[in-house]
């Protein structure tokens, strides 16, 4: 606490949450498929065939509004708990670009931010090239503030507590209450090479196949506390959805549409498709699940009910707050709680050498060792 009696976030002036970005308007789709797959050689042809998802929605990502709310919503949670941190907003891949906010803190006269990714486990794609992002916004931005990057969270409380309620409503949602349901988890598909070196070699980090081993803590644990709460043992499937590139390239597998051609042989009638890789319902949520998964239960004649992500809820709002005061004492020297559940530690502040490496070669990057 603060000499007012409020949690003290010194040394942070400011957080930034940090996002993938996605299209706001239909003419926004191409350009922004472009952003994404910058470097790949992919033709334009491509990717107008790619965008045909987001022309189903009106050619517009859901993302950036849920960003939005959740800023909004931890405005209000930082203003209840007496918190004076003002809240950014940068992305990836399209407005607000992350080089301009960073420009925006700079003239605001931000010193030192924590950075929250909307982003839960550790891979290249999903932890790292956010560090080498903001290594080159921050290369591009003269005094701009020092940046620490929050620790990955997909096994802290406010993320799988809300998981583990969003399946206890789906299932209740299904006949009978879901007695019978297969509980199966699903996040996006990246290359099998990528998962593979994910984590490190660093005993104090994530152990190397960090991706899918996070994944797999984190469906556990979930499974368990469902089992707890209604007395039922559901078996449970770790699934895959999104998957791109080129078909000679191996992803992680099955995907789930294909798994639920599976579980309709083996007579399974009931499902619950848990985004656990995901915060928000985005659109690999909204399409992938909602849209194409939805369509292949139906036909394969499988009750199916979407749980929900955690969004808003008042629990992941609080879980970042909690991430920012847990490391504003650490780099104060001191030692505070590090909440976990499931079968892994939380992971480290600070990433270890090797982790996640880009899978293009080496490149600098924040908040951890720059290979």
């Amino acid at each position: 606490m603060n000499p007012a009696g409020h949690p003290d976030v010194k040394p942070y002036d400011a957080l930034l949450v940090l996002s993938f970005g996605g299209p706001e308007k239909p003419e926004d789709v191409v350009p922004f498929l472009e952003n994404v797959t910058r470097g790949r050689g992919i033709p334009r042809e491509r990717l107008e065939q790619v965008g045909q998802h987001y022309f189903l929605f009106g050619g517009k990502s859901p993302i950036n509004d849920q960003n939005r709310a959740l800023i909004a919503a931890l405005e209000k949670d930082f203003a209840g708990q007496g918190i004076d941190l003002p809240v950014y907003f940068g992305n990836r891949n399209w407005d607000p670009y992350l080089a301009d906010t960073l420009a925006k803190m700079t003239a605001d006269g931000i010193q030192r931010a924590a950075v929250f990714a909307t982003s839960a486990y550790s891979s290249w794609s999903s932890c790292r090239q956010y560090r080498e992002n903001l290594w080159d916004a921050v290369e591009q931005t003269d005094g701009a503030p020092r940046l620490d990057k929050l620790r990955q969270y997909y096994n802290h409380p406010g993320f799988l507590e809300p998981a583990v309620d969003a399946c206890l409503e789906a299932l209740a949602a299904l006949p009978d209450g879901g007695d019978r349901a297969r509980l199966v988890f699903v996040t996006h598909s990246i290359p099998t090479a990528m998962a593979e070196t994910s984590g490190s070699e660093d005993p104090a980090g994530q152990p190397r196949g960090a991706y899918v081993k996070q994944h797999r803590s984190a469906a556990d644990e979930i499974a368990r506390r469902v089992r707890e709460a209604t007395g039922r043992a559901h078996r449970h499937d770790l699934v895959y959805c999104s998957r791109s590139g080129a078909p000679s390239t191996p992803w992680l597998e099955p995907d789930v549409n294909d798994h639920l051609e599976e579980l309709a042989t083996d007579g399974v009638g009931g499902v619950v498709l848990a985004p656990i890789g995901f915060v928000s319902d985005h659109m690999e949520v909204i399409y992938d699940l909602d849209t194409e998964a939805m369509a292949t239960a139906e036909r394969l004649g499988i009750q199916a009910v979407r749980a929900a992500t955690s969004g808003t809820d008042p629990r992941f709002v609080a879980m970042v707050r909690d991430l920012v005061l847990e490391r504003a004492a650490a780099e104060r020297g001191e030692s505070p709680a590090r909440p976990a559940l499931g079968s892994m530690p939380a992971g480290p502040d600070i990433c270890g050498a090797g982790c996640c490496p880009n899978p293009r070669g080496p490149r600098p990057a924040l908040c951890g060792a720059d290979s």
